[in-house]
């Protein structure tokens, strides 16, 4: 329940901000596959989707340790927390214009409500696999995504840290190759 209403919140303060529900082009696919297109984070899924599944990875791992002795459902409240706040930070002024000057990320103007729920929804179904999946495939699975982003897209969930706390520059040149 605790993880409905967090969820819930996290749609309402993005709503708050101004955020956009849909995409500004009145359509809701399924797939954004353009990476610097406009419609990238305002769709159901796109190239950075299995990031946030791998944050569901990274999050369930994280429960493990903390709340070991907890029940599932108090642990997948936590990470609906972090992948919340991490949402509607993300899509703060600060963060944008980060994401803008320090990614490949030149007009970024931020996800759509949408697309940010569903974030949160892939993160909750990388959760779940995680506390089904034996430790060494869902490590597989991480690395899968990683590499597979990383060579059609040039980004990733590990890229995309480090460009947003250390640019590189080294990594914006390679990434703005494409």
């Amino acid at each position: 329940m605790g993880a409905v209403v967090l969820f819930l919140l996290q749609i309402a303060i993005l709503y708050g901000m101004g955020r956009i529900p849909i995409c500004e082009c009145g359509e809701i696919k399924l797939w954004e596959g353009g990476v610097n297109t406009s419609g990238n984070s305002q769709h159901l899924s796109d190239w950075y989707t299995p990031s946030h599944i791998i944050h569901g990875f990274l999050f369930y791992a994280l429960g493990w340790l903390l709340l070991r002795r907890r029940p599932l459902m108090e642990r997948l409240t936590l990470a609906v927390f972090i992948e919340a706040a991490w949402e509607i930070l993300e899509n703060s002024p600060i963060i944008i214009d980060r994401y803008r000057t320090a990614t490949m990320a030149l007009g970024y103007t931020g996800d759509s409500i949408l697309n940010s729920a569903m974030d949160t929804v892939f993160m909750v179904i990388g959760f779940l696999a995680a506390s089904r999946l034996p430790v060494w495939l869902t490590i597989t699975i991480a690395i899968f995504f990683e590499l597979l982003t990383g060579y059609i897209i040039r980004d990733n969930l590990t890229l995309n840290v480090v460009m947003l706390i250390w640019p590189v520059d080294a990594i914006r040149a390679w990434q703005g190759a494409l």
